[in-house]
């Protein structure tokens, strides 16, 4: 008999040789044989693993046994999770919160903590490195992702195999690796470049030089290596025709949903069509339409004869903490206007200047307010991560110029439990500020004028979505106040949406900055010489998981 031969019979029970029972015992699960030729069984909330004959092959039980790779088994004592040998004795002495397979002399542990590293067959760590996740080794070669959710590929030794940073990520398979980023699915190589420029809703690994990849319309295709289409499986699903109709009627959704915003639509939920249409003093027949119009866009969903809100759809009540009431309003009723603006904006011969926002904003009170307030549900979901990135000693002095209403501030002061922050912004948004209780002894609100200087000294400066409302030459006169805050040595801190130098991935973002403040969106290298040319050394980008990154520059 040769374990090599021996399947699971269907009821998972026991093994089967060519369709016949190879022992008398039955367990509640049983799995496949592995090199050495054990196999994992359960019993009674016990698991062991046993011979081709059904006997166990060490006296000891375990919680759960996996199967033997290289010579170990994953295991789940009552301390924790480990591998055993054939033996059953214990292959090292540590402990884990999950442990994987051994793979070319490495395996994934997961400690307490929930990081995750590799480790090497005495159970010691492969490297010093941490990371939140870590896949197994394929020829050398594994998968890691940072904090910030982005993943890479390093060698058994834990080192960089390249300097790419993806979305999502595959090991190698014969020269090649599957890849996403902002924009897509593609193949890259192992010195982590795009093979080809062009992008895939999903690709499989190449097989004899070949892969299947889908569209983003849905249609399935043969790729080469250089990303040549050689063959079409299905046409496409979605038509260039209405994906570009669909593109130029995108102003239905706006104004739909700043309509129900305004009619109190959300508040009044959940009703009726009836119940809605009297509580908001509206049209009963309209009323239906609208709710519907609002079921496409996901927002809500009808029950019998109730309408609901969905998980998206709270975002748009005026009391939810991240509230997008405010910013429905500036989109569906400001921004137009702005960016009817954009022909002129382009022409060489036109009579458009950047807008002033900020001015408009300091003489309507109530827009104000609306705006601030969806400034700060952005920066609430947004800057989650930022004062761990900031890494900072936490005891500093630190301005948050141009923080609004105050939301980096607190995070930075509950983060750093020593932390001194001036809140720097314009006087009636200091004012704005104080009225939501956020200031406290340790946040101080500091009303001034960001282009002039300060009257501040301090450790370190922090400019979150700041920078991306200036032009350049605007953006220089900040950060020489920020330079003029600060003693040499004294940390800057950018928090913005970095957009790559060779994709597309923002664009749109800044015409709407180009069209709404003036300002624009920027790559790494552009903030770089930004600081450069202010008096601060670039020192490194954080990347977050969230859409900004940290910038950080040292004073020289």
């Amino acid at each position: 008999m040769t374990w090599k031969k021996m399947t699971i019979a269907p009821d998972s029970t026991h093994h089967l040789n060519n369709g016949v029972s190879t022992y008398t015992a039955r367990f509640d699960e049983v799995l496949k044989f592995h090199a050495p030729g054990l196999a994992s069984v359960r019993l009674n909330g016990d698991a062991w693993h046993i011979h081709p004959d059904g006997h166990a092959a060490y006296p000891g039980r375990f919680r759960r046994t996996f199967g033997f790779y290289e010579g170990l088994a994953a295991v789940i004592s009552e301390s924790g999770w480990h591998h055993i040998t054939p033996d059953g004795t214990d292959a090292y002495t540590g402990r884990y919160a999950w442990c994987g397979n051994f793979q070319c002399g490495r395996c994934t542990v997961r400690e307490l903590d929930g990081h995750y590293f590799h480790i090497i067959r005495e159970g010691m760590p492969a490297y010093a490195d941490r990371w939140r996740y870590a896949g197994d080794f394929r020829d050398g070669i594994a998968v890691v992702q940072d904090e910030n959710g982005r993943s890479t590929h390093i060698d058994a030794t834990g080192r960089r195999m390249h300097d790419g940073w993806f979305l999502d990520l595959d090991t190698f398979h014969k020269g090649f690796a599957r890849a996403c980023d902002e924009t897509g699915w593609m193949h890259i190589d192992i010195t982590g470049q795009p093979v080809y420029n062009q992008r895939f809703a999903s690709v499989e690994p190449f097989y004899n030089g070949q892969a299947r990849a889908e569209r983003f319309d849905g249609g399935l295709v043969v790729i080469e290596e250089a990303g040549s289409i050689m063959l079409e499986l299905r046409p496409a699903l979605h038509s260039e025709f209405m994906a570009l109709s669909g593109d130029l009627v995108g102003f239905w959704r706006t104004q739909a949903i700043a309509a129900a915003v305004e009619l109190g639509i959300f508040e009044a939920l959940p009703g009726s069509d009836v119940t809605i249409a009297q509580v908001c003093n509206l049209r009963p027949d309209r009323t239906e339409r609208l709710l519907r119009a609002l079921a496409e866009l996901s927002l809500v969903l009808k029950e019998g004869q109730q309408w609901y809100l969905t998980a998206r759809g709270e975002y748009l009540r005026v009391d939810h903490p991240w509230t997008l009431s405010g910013a429905a309003r500036e989109y569906g009723h400001y921004f137009p206007e702005m960016w009817r603006a954009l022909p002129d904006a382009m022409q060489k011969q036109g009579n458009w200047s950047s807008p002033d926002i900020f001015g408009d904003l300091s003489s309507d009170e109530s827009r104000r307010k609306e705006h601030h307030r969806m400034l700060q549900s952005y920066a609430r979901h947004d800057y989650t991560g930022v004062p761990a990135a900031m890494a900072l000693d936490g005891n500093e002095r630190i301005v948050d110029a141009g923080g609004g209403l105050g939301v980096l501030a607190s995070s930075l002061a509950a983060h750093y439990p020593h932390l001194y922050v001036l809140l720097l912004d314009r006087p009636e948004v200091i004012e704005q500020a104080v009225s939501t209780g956020l200031l406290s002894d340790r946040i101080k609100g500091w009303g001034g004028d960001l282009f002039e200087p300060w009257g501040i000294e301090a450790d370190a400066v922090a400019l979150a979505r700041v920078l991306h409302d200036w032009n350049d030459s605007d953006a220089l006169r900040i950060l020489h106040q920020a330079r003029a805050a600060l003693s040499p040595g004294g940390r800057l801190f950018i928090v913005e949406m970095i957009v790559p130098a060779d994709s597309a991935v923002g664009s749109l973002c800044d015409l709407h900055l180009l069209m709404a403040t003036g300002g624009q969106e920027r790559t790494a290298a552009e903030y770089a010489s930004l600081m450069e040319r202010s008096g601060f050394s670039f020192s490194e980008i954080r990347q977050l998981p969230a859409l900004p990154s940290v910038i950080v520059g040292v004073a020289r």
